[in-house]
This record gives structure tokens, sequence and C-alpha cells, in this order.
């Protein structure tokens, strides 16, 4: 049972427990609740909370809770009168004006965030399970910021001093070509992506995108009202050929890339396109977004990576985004973004004008996290746990799926699979869903009509290899299902 159900089926059994109180009687305590129901203290917490919320019970510290007193004219739980259901349908003239429904841009994106039911395997999720996740680091980096000097300040807007220097040599090396001065602090990787595609592209016009391409960019460029324009991608990355064909043809001035461990095809770009791409760009007049996001879930057996293509750049073609929030928690939406000249200045003007600044404790956290010697250890556990569960996944793929093939990279979290010709993609996740595995269909993949099926499949979620498994395994009942096997 996951934690929130846990939480609402104790606050109604709590719920029932106190209509027995008479007003002013004392609750039992938590310890004894917790033995009586078989819940964690955490549990007992929270669902106590939902009542104080509700007015069923009132707190009093150092006393213990206690039945609250009814409210005029009814007991505590006296429901509300229902609410006037209104009249809404002048919205749809309203929202006409608009370029779309953002709930199309989005839906992909809300997909990725579901939370699937406990006795679902979440292949499909982007953050790695709770389990491989430093949970005790974080909290022992939250206690220390908060009782650092000046925790509470305001922060500079760009962001911290210190922090922005720690990803300036983070990206570009020691006496790299990345300056503190260069660096902006953003909340988590897809802030930095809305930042930058508003800030280097005009309303309206092209974006070059990889094709495939991770679901979240081509959301943030087509809720800003620009037009994302594919380009294809192989093992080696980008296709070089057709990116300068895509430049001449529609006079774009951006392209976004994630030349490391690609998503969702794993692709990483291979050095003599890294060059051209940076040629490329530079002759169009046009900047790289390179979307850098799996460089912290390198795997135990990847051989050494390449640099980001921002430590080769001097000429301020690349703006780099980097983020801690698929290494570190969901919750610690810090990252970074980096550009030179007056491209770094129209980030700034952006963001600035959303969101003001990212809140300080989270980057004095960031800081204290980063600087712990335990980082750098979680980051090895990382990769040796990522590893595994690859491995299991292409274990399982062979065993129960020989017609599938995967492709694959020593880094990230994900497989993507090329399904048999004729196989609907979306029908076979919800066929999965159905047979316990939650997976992501291709399609939302692709900017324009994809050239064949496929599905992504994301291990890191899995609370086990074990888990990974059983995953493939309830896949391949759904595809028997989906192409009438059984």
């Amino acid at each position: 049972m996951n934690e929130r159900s846990s939480v609402a089926e104790l606050a109604d059994r709590l719920r029932r427990e106190v209509e027995r109180y008479p007003e002013g009687r004392k609750l039992p305590s938590s310890r004894a609740l917790v033995e009586r129901h078989q819940v964690s203290p955490v549990t007992v917490s929270r669902a106590m909370a939902v009542l104080v919320a509700e007015g069923l019970v009132v707190s009093r510290p150092g006393a213990g809770v206690f039945r609250a007193a009814p409210f005029a004219g009814g007991s505590a739980r006296t429901p509300a009168p229902p609410a006037r259901s209104g009249d809404l349908s002048w919205q749809e003239i309203a929202l006409s004006a608009d370029s779309g429904p953002r709930d199309l841009f989005a839906a992909p994106v809300f997909a990725t965030l579901q939370v699937p039911p406990p006795d679902v395997v979440d292949l499909n999720s982007g953050y790695p399970h709770a389990s491989l996740l430093p949970e005790r680091l974080l909290a022992a980096a939250l206690a220390r910021a908060g009782r650092r000097p000046g925790a509470w300040d305001r922060p500079p807007t760009d962001g911290l001093t210190d922090l922005r220097g720690w990803f300036a040599r983070d990206i570009g090396g020691h006496g790299g070509p990345i300056g503190t001065g260069d660096v902006l602090i953003t909340s988590g990787g897809q802030s930095g992506l809305t930042v930058a595609l508003r800030s280097l592209a005009a309303p309206g016009a092209a974006v070059l995108v990889e094709s495939p391409t991770y679901a979240g960019i081509l959301a943030v460029i087509r809720a800003a009202g620009l037009r994302p324009v594919p380009v294809p991608v192989d093992a080696d990355g980008v296709r070089t050929d057709l990116l300068a064909d895509a430049f001449d043809a529609t006079r774009a001035r951006v392209f976004v890339c994630q030349p490391l461990f690609q998503n969702p095809t794993g692709a990483v770009l291979s050095p003599a396109r890294r060059a051209e791409v940076l040629g490329i760009a530079r002759a169009a007049g046009a900047f790289v977004i390179e979307d850098d996001f799996a460089r912290l879930l390198i795997h135990a057996d990847a051989p050494a990576l390449p640099r980001p293509l921002a430590a080769e750049d001097p000429d301020g073609v690349v703006v780099h985004l980097r983020s801690l929030t698929k290494a570190a928690s969901p919750n610690l939406r810090v990252g970074a973004l980096t550009a030179r000249g007056p491209a770094l200045a129209r980030l700034r003007a952006t963001q600035v004008v959303d969101s003001f600044f990212v809140p300080r404790p989270l980057q004095e956290a960031t800081l204290e996290l980063v600087a712990d010697p335990g980082w750098a250890r979680h980051l090895r556990t990382l990769g040796a746990e990522l590893r595994d569960r690859r491995t299991a996944a292409l274990a399982a793929l062979r065993r129960e799926l020989p017609g599938v093939t995967a492709a694959h990279s020593p880094g990230g979290y994900h497989l993507w699979l090329r399904l048999p010709d004729g196989v609907d993609d979306g029908a076979l996740a919800a066929a999965a869903l159905r047979a316990g595995v939650q997976v992501s269909p291709g399609r939302p993949y692709h900017p324009a009509e994809p050239p064949a099926p496929h599905l992504r499949l994301s291990y890191a979620a899995a609370e086990s290899p074990a888990q990974v498994a059983e995953g493939v395994h309830r896949l391949r009942l759904a595809l028997d299902a989906v192409t009438g096997h059984i």
C-alpha cells in the first residue's frame, strides 16, 4: 500500500472512532494508534493532521489530541451546503481566441508524472525509485542549509554565486570556457527549457528538434506558440546532413538536442557529428539548446563520457541546460542554464519576469548536498543500480519478447522498443496498464507522424531488477492480447 492511500484509510477509520468520543475527550496517543492500526508514526501524524484540518479534533502541544467542540447549530461534521453549480459554458468562447487547448500539449507530460496504483509496475516514470534516492543526504543537507547565516534572505536573481560557480566547473571543467557569470540558476530542467525557448525563439517561429525527442520538449515548444520541426536521429545522434537542410528550409534560429543518452533513443552524438552540429548552427546564426539531462545517470559499466558541447564552444552558440533533479529527488528542483553575451541577458530577463528567483533555501541545500562526500558515493551507487535494472530489462526482453528490438545505452533510464509493424502503440500501452504495467507509447515523442510503432520503457522507477523483469512479462501478456495471440 502506498503512503497516500495509507493516510486516507487511517483518517477514515479515525473519523469513525472520533464520533464515539464526547466533546473534549482525549484521543489515544500516537504510539497507541501506531500499535493498534499497524502503521508508521508518519502515517498517524498525517492522518491526524487531516482530522485537525476538518475541525474534528484539536491538537494541544504537550497535552495531546482532543475531540473538537461542535460547530454552532450542529455537530463538528455537519456537511456544508452543496456548492452551486454554475454555468461555465462562457469559457469556451473566452478560451477559443487562444492558440488551442493546452491540455493537448500537456497530456504526455501528465502521463510521465502519473503515479500508478500500488499493484502496477512502473516502467514509465523518468524519476528513479525512492529507494535509489539519497533521502538521508537530502535531509541532512536541508537541515544544515536552514542553519546557514542568511539562509532565508532573498537570493541574487541569477542564483547564489557559489552554486553558479559549482555548475560552471561541473559543466565546463576547471579553467574551462564557462565562468560563474555565465550561469543562471533555474527551477529544474523543465523550467529551464521553458525559459530558454521563450527567450531565444520569436512567437510562431520554427524550432528544430530531434525526432523522436522528449515529449516535454515538444510540450514547451507548442505551449509557447512555436512550431517544432523534426530532424531524424539514428544510432550516432541527429542526422547532421538533414540538420543543415532543415536550417535552410525553415530559417530557424534554435535547435534543441540531447547529445548524451538521448531521450528516448539513448543515442550518443558521435565525435564527428558534435563538431558538425556546432558548425552548422554557427553558419545558420542559430543557437543550440543542449539538454544534458542524463549526465548524472551514467551507469557503472559506461565508458568515459564526452564533454558537453558547451565545453567546446567559445562563441556562445550553445545554451546548456543541466539539472540535479533526477539524480537527487523530484522535489529538488534546481538546475542551471549557461549562456554568453546578450543571450544570457535574455534568459535572465525571462526568468525574473516569470518567477523572480529560485528559493534560497533550495539553493543552499543544493550546495550542502553536492559538497557532501556522500553525494559522489550516491552517484556511484545509483549508476550500479541503473546498470542492474537495464541488464534485467534487456534479459527479460530477449526471453519474453524476442521479436522486439531495444535501443539502449549505458546511461539514462530507458529503452526504446521497436514494436512489430501494425501494432498500435497506444492500444498496447492501454492493454499493458490493464495487465499491471505502465509504459509510454512512442507516438508523443514524434513531432510529426511516426515512421514505426515504438514504446519507451523506463526501468529506473522499478523497485528492483526483479520487478523490471516482472513488468516485461506483463508487457508480453499485453502484446499477446493486442495482437490476438491469446
